[in-house]
Parts: structure tokens; sequence; C-alpha cells
């Protein structure tokens, strides 16, 4: 049961992100004053907010699908969902990470809820080997 649980939280947690890439590519706005993600403390001089709104959809994209075939893999009892999952973690925390603006005001407007669960999924997964 736990698993079947655990497996529908990947699922869910991975939309979430579909979310974050429906505002970036500008299909809707989450927060009117929500100016995630062009402010990006690392790429905002490299890269133009275009860029930066095709580069966070795309890796949102990504990550959504990462987190349903983790929990999708663990519905089957597949011996790779632990480690999509993980990789989908990391890669989600790193993401928010390097879209951060730098700044330590609304983080939950850029993810940091968001990597506080992906920390969760990490320490479920690797230190207590949860859910199987």
């Amino acid at each position: 049961m736990l698993a079947i649980i655990f497996g529908l939280f990947l699922i869910l947690h991975g939309m979430v992100h579909l979310l974050y890439a429906g505002h970036s590519w500008g299909l809707f706005e989450l927060r009117p004053e929500m100016t995630w993600p062009k402010e990006s403390w690392l790429v905002s001089n490299l890269l133009g907010d275009s860029s930066i709104r095709l580069l966070a959809t795309t890796m949102l994209v990504i990550t959504t699908l990462g987190f349903v075939t983790g929990g999708l893999g663990l519905f089957l009892q597949a011996d790779w969902w632990r480690s999509v999952t993980v990789i989908s973690a990391v890669f989600s925390s790193l993401l928010f990470f390097v879209l951060w603006n730098g700044k330590f005001q609304a983080l939950d407007d850029q993810g940091g809820i968001g990597v506080l669960i992906n920390l969760a999924i990490l320490v479920l997964t690797l230190v207590f080997n949860w859910p199987i």
C-alpha cells in the first residue's frame, strides 16, 4: 500500500513541475507578481529572457517525465524506478537552484518547496530504502 501511495506522490510531484513549465512558457501566470525564471542569478547574464524560459520549460517537462516514469516504475515494481526517481529529484533541485533569483524572499515561487520535497524523496529512497 505504501508503494502505491508513494508512486502516486511521485507522479503528482512531477505534475506540479508542469505548472511551473506552463508559467515559464508564458501560458498562464501562477501568481501575477511571480517573475520566475527570468531573474536567474546564474543564467540571466548569459541568456535572454526567451532562452531562459525555453530552457526552463524544456527541463521542467523532462523532470515531469522522470517523476511520472519513476512512479509508474514503482507501481510495476521495476528495478529501475529508484534510479529514475533519484535522477529526477537531483535534476529538479539543480534546475531550481540554477533558475533561482539569488534572493531569499518568496522561495516558494522559485521552487523552494519542491526542493525540500526532492530532498525528502532522496532521503526516503536512498537512506531508508523506502517504500520497498
